[in-house]
């Protein structure tokens, strides 16, 4: 061991890769979990890294994002890859783990540190000690929620926070219970789906899907017969009257959809000259170098409904018949900070820098994005604990991509997401077929990865954070 140590808040994914490549490299640890002595209410053991809803890492392909991250991971050397490849189970082209093993793997390897100190205590506030990682997770407990907002909020008053965030901001730690899905700009049909804004507000600011009466139909049955995620026991399906499932809208009567987030008023297909029956709306999702999105989500479609059947229903949609679903829509809750107006891009706080913020606190949303931010503000914690300046990715990989959205998102806008295809740079050239032009991408992700963890994780920094 040497001198230096790192506190690490939240035994999840994030805070063991964290504690892990911290300790790897000769840092002392001090990883608290809460976690007997605190229960949560979706863990049932005491384990570090349980997983709690599904358990797959999702793909493998190189060709898909979670496939590349996962490369990433690796070259990285990820403490949770290495587990979960020694206990997964048979799931075709994914990597699907035996959860409990899983966890015993990860706790065991976490506790056998010799660099690393297991505190099963509840952090009320955060320790005075620096370095520190918090990676408390989306259950992060009330009195740490509380103690972080109160941080934010005055870091936001002393003027610390990004440049553009200003003003009237959300809350700055808070529960968020819906998200719509989000497809790819370049999967939905030209030929059908119409840029326009109700009554002609605003311009051409959206993309609309007209639909006819049958057509309307079809698609309320499929979402009144889709199987749902279940709710657990904690849940209670009492919603916010303005953020209702799309299936709850179909439930309560024929025209409930019609009469609110498909209303087609103020809107006429050019095809026919007329007003649809009923429209789906999609929204920018971000803006692309060329000004353009390259995502889309659909406006009003938070749904509890599973994969498989929304899938299903959603490319009945017209428009949308092979819509790529860059993100799924979900109602769930969630704890997350207000990350592009108080993270740096190698996960250090703005105004507190010695304090990293990873996993799904910062707004990412899966297993592995989780993981991966882990990783990296391990690695950061370390090099700061020994005077040396953090890491970022390259822009254009899976990771970089990650952490350029949530540090350049818009604040009043932010909303959890998943590693996609969809965050990184436009391919070097145009090319039209979709396939190819992911292969182009995945190519130079990998590439400028690697370019970079063999110039020694990168040299120093542009303006805008990025290797």
């Amino acid at each position: 061991m040497t001198d230096s140590c790192l506190t690490v808040l939240g035994g999840g994914l994030a805070g063991c890769e964290a504690a892990w490549h911290a300790a790897e490299r000769g840092i002392a640890v001090r990883l608290l979990e809460m976690r007997p002595a605190v229960p949560t209410p979706t863990h049932r053991t005491d384990r570090l890294a349980e997983l709690v809803c599904s358990n797959s890492l999702k793909s493998e392909s190189l060709q898909d994002a979670s496939g590349l991250l996962k490369a990433e991971m690796r070259r990285l050397g990820s403490l949770v890859l290495r587990c979960a490849e020694a206990h997964r189970v048979p799931a075709g082209s994914a990597l699907a783990v035996d959860r409990d093993a899983f966890a015993t793997a990860v706790t065991a390897a976490i506790e056998t540190h010799r660099c690393i100190q297991v505190v099963r205590m509840e952090a009320q506030s955060l320790p005075l000690d620096r370095p520190l990682v918090v990676a408390t997770g989306p259950l992060t407990s009330d009195k740490l929620a509380a103690d972080l907002a109160q941080r934010f909020a005055a870091f936001l008053g002393a003027g610390e926070a990004a440049p553009g965030a200003a003003g009237a901001l959300p809350p700055l730690l808070h529960f968020y219970d819906a998200i719509s899905p989000i497809v790819a700009a370049d999967s939905i049909d030209p030929g059908v789906a119409f840029a326009a804004a109700r009554y002609g507000k605003g311009g051409a600011d959206y993309l609309n899907c007209p639909m006819t009466c049958e057509e309307y139909g079809a698609f309320r049955q499929a979402l009144l017969s889709g199987e749902q995620y279940p709710l657990h026991d904690f849940e209670t399906p009492h919603y916010f009257e303005g953020c209702l499932p799309i299936e709850e809208l179909a439930a309560r009567g024929e025209d409930t959809l019609r009469f609110g987030p498909m209303r087609p008023v103020g809107l006429r297909d050019p095809r026919t000259g007329h007003r649809p029956y009923a429209v789906v709306q999609l929204r920018w999702e971000n803006q692309g170098p060329d000004g353009q999105p390259t995502m889309y989500n659909l406006v009003g479609f938070q749904t509890r409904l599973r994969r498989g059947p929304q899938a299903a229903a959603l490319r009945l949609i017209p428009g949308l018949a092979r819509a790529e679903i860059l993100r799924y829509g979900s109602i769930h809750r969630n704890t997350f900070i207000a990350a592009p107006a108080l993270l740096r891009p190698s996960l250090q706080l703005r105004a507190e820098p010695d304090i990293l913020v990873a996993g799904q606190l910062t707004g990412v949303e899966g297993y592995l994005e989780s993981a991966a931010t882990g990783l990296l503000a391990g690695l950061n914690a370390a090099r700061l604990a020994r005077g040396e300046s953090p890491l970022v990715p390259p822009r254009a990989s899976v990771l970089g991509s990650l952490l350029a959205y949530l540090t350049t998102a818009d604040v009043r806008a932010f909303q959890p997401i998943n590693a996609n295809l969809g965050l990184l740079p436009p391919a070097p050239r145009r090319v039209r077929d979709r396939e190819e032009r992911n292969q182009l991408l995945a190519a130079r992700a990998q590439a400028e990865f690697q370019a970079w963890i063999d110039g020694g994780l990168g040299g120093p920094a542009r303006d805008d954070g990025f290797a």
